[in-house]
């Protein structure tokens, strides 16, 4: 009995600590999924910082901090262990949770953890120094700090890691010029720019050996990584994916990769949040085509205005596709779409008269869109008309971009649920509107990251939703106002809508509605950083 009331402290001090590390690793989860930012970190705190879990280590806190004063020290010592039980369990929930994205421990992750663990246990052991008589509050103290040590981690590592992606950088510069005859295709756009990339390697792989950015791989440092992971000798092309969430990212990547040929899908409503205006976002996506060399070509969708509107003068090529015969800018379009439970058939015609019939899996008008701009690219670079026919013939749906799934049960799914957005939603809500048998269902969180706009576009997406479909089920509470008075001022009956508080109670609620012959819209699955 006496060992144990020895160790019993000692005890308590690992469970503390424990806690601590384990806080500290889900705030590295959500540092990751900001990019390793620190103002983008902020704006989720903002949001998350009153959340039950901190607020009940908040509580914790206090409590140990006013027992010095008014509990005796044998009572203190219950109260700690109490606190210590409960910290002990949420740090197992903590690692048991399931996140639809997890963290992944790359080698920036582990230095970033293990830098901050390192000023965690500092600081631990600073302050108890003046806080010895009540070291349970010290410790305590910076687990609830546990998000200002991982910035401070940020900060800290920052000039190692600036290091670090410099070598890189040079290291990936040396490959790419190595290779001077290598043809180099930069692919952007608030949406579509993932489906064409993915349209295009199939198509281009009918006569060369490719090489594209994979999955999410479309910033500077996941180009850089393409190219010293994934970049040999025989490769004749990169077709090299170009995400940006602030002015001059396109450029930092084009200035690494200098691209011959660039593709612009969209300029529309997108990342809102951090551009501020959609005339930023245009000058950012532009940054690839005033990247181009005189003699290279740019592919411009002239469906979105604010990729019309903007002079290009740089470049002596410059091709202008549409889904629209009568759009004035528009050298090649897309005519005489028909759907059939086989494939879909559509012509491609340009302003020369040529006109031919293609066939394909996808669904969708803007899939069809991405393919057009595919198979300019694809002429340019040699391909006969038969060999992007195959091709597309063959092209399956990116997987969560209005993927269409037959289900045994008897039921279809569509699957739009990667990074939607409000044109893309548009014609989501057109695809399962075309359903006839059955209900129709769509389950959404709506979007994200649109700033001001927030509201107004979710709102819009509620309104297009109620014309769209029979049951709809609203996820979480980031969007849940704004799509929901949408839905009721459209005229939705309202006990067809479900507002669920998590994705899990959503499909809970979906397997006490869905019945053979339905179809349900997944549109959108927003990451763990948003509620």
């Amino acid at each position: 009995m006496s060992l144990l009331y020895f160790l019993y402290p000692f005890l308590l001090i690992i469970v503390f600590v424990f806690y601590s590390l384990v806080a500290l690793k889900y705030e590295l989860h959500m540092m990751q999924q900001n990019s390793y930012r620190n103002e983008r970190y902020l704006k989720w705190l903002k949001r998350d910082f009153f959340s039950f879990s901190r607020i009940m280590d908040f509580v914790c806190l206090i409590l140990l901090f006013s027992a010095e004063f008014f509990l005796s020290s044998s009572i203190y010592m219950i109260m700690a262990g109490t606190i210590g039980a409960i910290l002990l369990v949420k740090a197992i929930i903590i690692l048991k949770r399931k996140s639809k994205k997890p963290l992944v421990f790359t080698a920036r992750a582990k230095r970033l953890y293990i830098a901050a663990c390192v000023l965690l246990l500092v600081i631990d052991y600073i302050l108890s120094i003046p806080f010895r008589s009540n070291v349970f509050f010290a410790l305590m103290l910076m687990a609830w700090l546990s998000f200002a040590v991982i910035m401070l981690a940020v900060i800290v590592m920052q000039p190692i890691e600036s290091s670090i992606n410099r070598g890189y950088y040079n290291d990936a510069k040396r490959i790419l010029a190595g290779m001077p005859d290598l043809k180099i295709i930069g692919i952007t756009g608030s949406y579509g720019k993932t489906s064409t990339k993915h349209y295009l390697y199939r198509m281009l792989s009918e006569k060369y050996n490719v090489l594209m950015t994979p999955g999410n791989f479309n910033t500077t440092l996941g180009v850089i990584r393409t190219v010293r992971e994934h970049m040999k000798p025989y490769h004749n092309v990169f077709i090299c994916e170009m995400g940006a969430k602030q002015l001059n990212d396109i450029k930092e990547i084009c200035d690494l990769v200098n691209p011959h040929i660039g593709i612009i899908t969209a300029v529309g409503e997108q990342h809102l949040e951090s551009f501020k205006t959609i005339e930023n976002i245009q000058k950012t996506k532009f940054e690839l085509v005033d990247a181009l060399p005189k003699d290279g070509l740019a592919v411009l969708n002239a469906d979105f205005p604010y990729v019309a509107n903007r002079p290009v003068s740089n470049v002596d090529k410059v091709a202008y596709y549409s889904m629209e015969e009568n759009n004035p800018k528009a050298e090649y379009w897309i005519a005489n779409v028909s759907y059939s439970a086989e494939a879909t058939r559509f012509d491609i015609k340009n302003k020369s008269g040529d006109s031919e019939t293609f066939e394909t899996k996808l669904i969708g008008s803007y899939n069809l869109s991405n393919l057009l701009a595919g198979y300019i690219v694809s002429k340019e670079l040699g391909l006969t008309t038969q060999e992007i026919k195959y091709a597309m013939a063959q092209i399956e749906q990116v997987e969560h971009r209005l993927s269409l799934k037959y289900t045994a049960a008897g039921f279809t799914i569509l699957d739009d649920a990667y990074n939607s957005n409000p044109y893309g939603a548009r014609m989501a809500m057109e695809v399962i509107k075309s359903f006839t048998t059955g209900k129709r269902i769509v389950v959404t969180p709506g979007f994200i990251e649109l700033g001001d706009k927030q509201y107004e576009l979710n709102y819009e997406l509620g309104k297009q939703m109620a014309s769209s479909c029979d049951f709809a089920i609203v996820v979480g509470e980031y969007n849940r106002a704004a799509l929901t008075n949408g839905l009721k001022d459209a005229g939705f009956a309202i006990e067809n809508l479900y507002e669920a508080p998590t994705f899990n109670d959503a499909t809970l609620k979906l397997q006490t509605i869905i019945t053979r012959g339905d179809v349900v819209l997944y549109e959108n699955d927003l990451p763990d950083v948003f509620k």
